[in-house]
């Protein structure tokens, strides 16, 4: 098993994000992490997911600093001790866990390394799910096709994030769906906005009552836009109509139907 993310997995090659930004580049088995040390968090990551050969696992796996990279360079366990932040996985568990059952346990345990991490609020609805449910509502499409994809996600490294405890929360995340359509390569861009459940109050985090998560189907040149990365050929690939991505729309998701593949 390879360890890092892919660019070749698709039928059509799709680099990594690149930033301009001082990165650490951290591989995984089956994903990679470009970890900004100054913000303490992910720019960017990338996983190669198999649709075909998925395989339902248990939840193994604890959360922990990566030993590469030093401690003060990642969000460990005290940002997200005694509050309602979550762990937010990146990449998420189940996404590198295919093929041999002994190299999905290890690419899903590897899940669970800090800089595979950004904190989320913790209230769960509608809006979160939808998020969490994107990559396999696309990998349904995509099971038509090339049956594979390749998955980037990160946080939006806002400089109007608000500090908390030595770091600042991300108030948006991104994801980049990419796989192979019959006439080429195919892309779907997201973008998720916790901005009205998180805000900072003499040091101590907590959710605003009516607060929501909101996700968007954004053209993947705004995301280009939003984070400053090269997203390469992705943004030309972008499954939105021209119309939309020339009027730089978003698109409130409120269910999985209002997702244009």
């Amino acid at each position: 098993m390879t360890d890092g993310y892919d660019s070749e997995f698709l039928a059509t090659p799709v680099p990594l994000p690149r930033s301009t930004a001082e990165t650490r580049v951290l591989d995984y088995p089956r994903f990679t992490v470009l970890l900004d040390p100054s913000r303490r968090l992910a720019v960017a990551t990338g996983v190669n997911i198999d649709g075909a050969r998925m395989l339902d696992l248990a939840r193994e796996g604890e959360w922990r600093l990566d030993p590469r990279i030093d401690e003060d360079e990642q969000t460990g366990a005290a940002v997200y001790a005694r509050n309602d932040l979550d762990r937010g996985h990146l990449v998420r568990r189940r996404d590198p866990g295919w093929g041999e059952v002994d190299d999905a346990r290890a690419a899903m345990e590897a899940t669970f390394f800090y800089p595979n991490a950004a904190p989320q609020a913790a209230g769960f609805n509608q809006s979160k799910e939808l998020w969490l449910g994107l990559e396999d509502h696309v990998l349904a499409y995509a099971e038509s096709t090339d049956q594979r994809l390749s998955v980037f996600t990160a946080p939006v490294l806002g400089d109007d994030d608000p500090p908390y405890r030595g770091i600042r929360i991300p108030l948006r995340f991104w994801k980049i769906a990419a796989w192979a359509a019959p006439d080429g390569l195919a892309t779907a861009g997201f973008v998720l906005d916790q901005t009205e459940l998180v805000h900072t109050r003499d040091g101590l985090l907590a959710a605003a009552p009516l607060g929501a998560f909101r996700t968007f189907q954004v053209p993947v040149s705004e995301i280009a836009a939003l984070t400053g990365l090269d997203l390469g050929r992705m943004p030309q690939a972008d499954v939105l109509d021209e119309q939309t991505v020339r009027a730089r729309e978003w698109r409130a998701l409120t269910r999985t139907d209002d997702i244009v593949l």
